[in-house]
């Protein structure tokens, strides 16, 4: 997809339009693009769970008020912390003037918010972003070890395939709990997964589009959620897997890098970076 700021649509005519855009640049590293422009009310803000309130600034100087939603949603929010801590992907409240409202629980440090969207008077979607710095003792954590399974209270989340700079790849997400697939897992903003993708450095920001959709006749409730994702350079990069099971959402966050392989003719995933289990990083909203 397109790195691009963002989402996959719900429809598969636009997945194809948004795999056009192809790997050639995240988004989310500027705070404008093409006229839109991501305003917070404040960018220097308290620790602790709090309201923060911005706007989108279109190019006529007015906050818009008119989005077409991308899966479900006509805004999606994404705070993560510049150490890639604290990832929240959370859904904003929009008043009539334009003004949005959204809980954070923020920790001291610097952070990067995006503001995933698709005005109506533009021809596409826009991932915007900007920093706000949270006071107090900033501790910043190393960043995790490289690893293609994780465990999110009690389920394990193993990701198969190959993240590659500048070419599709095919990534699989694996959900057990207790040692068990999960065969029901429930939709979740029209996927069975939602994938975000930052690159390490800049927090460039991907998204990743998801395989199928549920009620598609074709597409299991797990245990397997399938993403293609194109990194737009070689590097490291984290990925976050949000998914629904048994109402709650829960997120796995992955720590991977690009694979220098070629992919298989047969269509098989590389395996010669030896980093066959985690790669990857691109994300597209579904």
């Amino acid at each position: 997809m397109t790195n691009h700021p963002g989402h996959e649509r719900t429809d598969h005519g636009a997945h194809g339009a948004h795999e056009a855009h192809g790997g050639a640049r995240p988004g989310g590293l500027s705070v404008s693009e093409s006229g839109y422009t991501l305003e917070l009310d404040s960018t220097i803000l308290t620790a602790g769970a709090q309201s923060i309130t911005f706007r989108v600034i279109g190019p006529d100087g007015r906050a818009v008020t008119e989005f077409r939603p991308e899966h479900d949603k006509e805004l999606h929010f994404i705070a993560v912390r510049r150490d890639t801590t604290g990832f929240q992907h959370v859904h904003p409240v929009r008043d009539e003037q334009g003004t949005w409202s959204v809980e954070l629980d923020l920790e001291p440090g610097d952070w990067r918010f995006f503001a995933d969207i698709h005005p109506a008077a533009h021809d596409g979607t826009l991932t915007l972003g900007t920093d706000a710095a949270v006071a107090g003792t900033y501790d910043p954590r190393p960043l995790p070890e490289v690893t293609g399974t994780v465990r999110v209270g009690a389920y394990t989340v193993a990701l198969d395939g190959e993240l590659l700079p500048g070419e599709p790849s095919g990534l699989t997400l694996t959900v057990s709990r207790d040692g068990r697939p999960v065969t029901d897992l429930q939709p979740y903003l029209a996927a069975y997964g939602h994938l975000v993708a930052l690159r390490v450095g800049d927090l460039g920001y991907l998204h990743v589009h998801p395989e199928g959709a549920p009620g598609d006749g074709a597409t299991a409730p797990g245990p397997e959620i399938a993403f293609v994702a194109v990194a737009p350079t070689a590097g490291t990069y984290r990925l976050y897997l949000d998914f629904q099971h048994d109402g709650v959402v829960r997120t796995a966050e992955f720590t991977v890098r690009t694979s220098t392989a070629a992919p298989d003719p047969d269509g098989g995933s590389p395996a010669a970076s030896g980093h066959g289990s985690h790669h990857h990083g691109h994300h597209a909203h579904h």
